[in-house]
């Protein structure tokens, strides 16, 4: 019993999968980046492995990510995602090895004789007990064709396909949080601009009050003012809400509250800490995307249940067996005669499906087509995203400079505006419309830096990040072959 169950255990091991061979999936993308204008040039050396302190250089920033890779909620379900298909994996590689039940029972037997007399007092009573022991073996199945191996493989690679996706999940938190925290800088800009403009308002109200009054305007003009200072109070209530609001986002995205000593106080401040990320020319690097790595373990999750597919055209073999000891006294059950063991092997093959075997086998193809269109169509967005941030980060710095000189005239064109409206030469229209322009550009100014910074931010996530760090990954898997005794090590660091 014992060299049959070694032997078909063995035969077993060694057999081959009938999963087709998957090659590396063409990326289908080209192997450059875009070039010219208005397209940056790109060096020639590879992609550098980058943390996000090398980008984010800001303590206060880095605070708060660290805080968010704890306490993130959208980390804690993609962990416990992880874990779940990790058991999910083993649930389904224990399918390969055989199930040993343990049995033990006592069966009394009572007897009663009698003398042959016709008496009842001349018979004899008794009590006998049959003992047994005993290991089962139940329907394990021989994974002869690697059905089994196929499934357990697909599960594998779901598994990784599920750690990728936490790690896109991860890369994602880090951006959202440095996107948020640029935010909450932009518009604390906004709102001293606001502020400021209300304070002109201010002053051209209570200056066109004393010429009112002097006899030197028209009514017309302090209706005006009015209207200019009410509009400018208006906008600064409405940048009180989104400051607010910019808070509660980093809250939410952090997992908990945030000190007000880690919030930057303008963009100014905040847009200098994102650090340049250089891109290489090499566009490959993006099959390191989390989201990448995460479509190509799907194509090979779904290329495995071919085989599985495949092999369950094939017969399948269960085998049977029981080993154990039985004896009609407890003393004797171990002596040699009480030892005893029968096996037994079944074959079943499905006659007639209808075609649902080969049906199953074409779909898995399928399958694997449409995870193979999805992995290159997932490169292929990749790409895109890098080349339209490349092709914005070409282009900030020219407009970044050209803002501020519109910035710089226009705060020109309303001082000599408002000199020529108190020497009575220029209308009280013509300042309003000064100073409409001079808060509008204003505002576009820092919209233009919260954009170059938020820009950096999306190469360094378009690119992958932490992703690039191969010597730190989020869990550190390895598998082995079933042949080799498979197992499954497991180290992930916390998230």
């Amino acid at each position: 019993m014992r060299r049959s169950v070694a032997f078909l255990a063995l035969l077993s091991t060694g057999c081959a999968t009938m999963e087709p061979k998957l090659g590396q999936a063409d990326p289908a993308i080209p192997t450059s980046w875009p070039v010219g204008s208005p397209y940056l040039a790109q060096s020639e050396a590879a992609l550098p492995a980058i943390t996000y302190k090398q980008i984010f250089t800001d303590v206060r920033l880095q605070t708060l990510i660290a805080q968010a890779l704890v306490n993130n909620r959208d980390l804690m379900v993609a962990a416990a995602n992880i874990a779940e298909a990790r058991e999910q994996y083993r649930i389904q590689r224990a399918q390969q090895f055989p199930q040993l039940n343990a049995s033990a029972g006592v069966t009394p037997t009572i007897t009663r004789s009698s003398s042959g007399s016709g008496s009842s007092s001349g018979g004899s009573n008794g009590v006998t007990a049959d003992y047994s022991l005993g290991l089962s073996v139940p329907n394990w199945e021989i994974d002869l064709f690697g059905r089994l191996r196929s499934l357990t493989k697909a599960q594998f690679e779901r598994y990784l396909a599920t750690e990728a996706g936490a790690r896109s999940t991860r890369l994602t938190l880090v951006a959202d949080i440095a996107n948020a925290w640029l935010d909450y800088a932009a518009d604390s800009s906004l709102l001293l601009v606001s502020q400021q403009t209300v304070n002109t308002a201010q002053q051209s109200v209570r200056l066109t009050r004393i010429r009112l009054e002097g006899g030197i305007a028209p009514r017309t003009d302090l209706s005006q003012a009015q209207e200019i200072l009410s509009q400018a109070q208006a906008n600064l209530a409405q940048q009180k809400t989104l400051v607010a609001q910019d808070m509660n986002a980093l809250q939410l995205l952090v997992g908990g509250p945030v000190a007000p000593v880690l919030l930057p106080a303008s963009i100014d401040q905040a847009g200098k800490t994102i650090a340049e990320l250089p891109a290489g020319v090499n566009s490959y690097v993006l099959l390191r995307r989390p989201d990448v790595v995460q479509a190509e373990y799907q194509l090979r999750s779904a290329n495995a249940n071919i085989g599985a597919a495949r092999a369950a055209l094939f017969p399948k073999i269960t085998l049977t067996g029981v080993l154990g000891f039985a004896s009609s006294a407890l003393t004797s059950l171990f002596t040699g005669g009480a030892f005893g063991g029968q096996a037994g092997a079944n074959a079943t093959y499905a006659i007639f499906q209808a075609g649902a075997g080969r049906a199953n086998v074409r779909l898995t193809e399928a399958q694997r087509n449409a995870a193979l269109a999805t992995y290159q169509r997932t490169v292929q967005t990749a790409f895109r995203e890098v080349s339209d941030a490349l092709a914005r980060h070409g282009t900030m710095d020219e407009q970044i400079a050209a803002t501020g000189r519109q910035q710089a005239a226009a705060a020109d064109v309303l001082q000599l505006t408002e000199a020529r409206y108190r020497a009575g030469i220029d209308s009280f229209l013509n300042v309003l419309d000064a100073q409409r322009s001079y808060y509008s550009v204003q505002q576009t100014y820092v919209e233009t830096k919260r954009t170059a910074a938020q820009n950096r931010v999306t190469l360094y996530q378009t690119l992958g990040g932490d992703a690039l760090l191969q010597n730190a990954p989020l869990c550190d898997v390895t598998y082995v072959s079933r042949a080799s005794s498979a197992k499954l090590a497991s180290q992930c660091s916390p998230m």
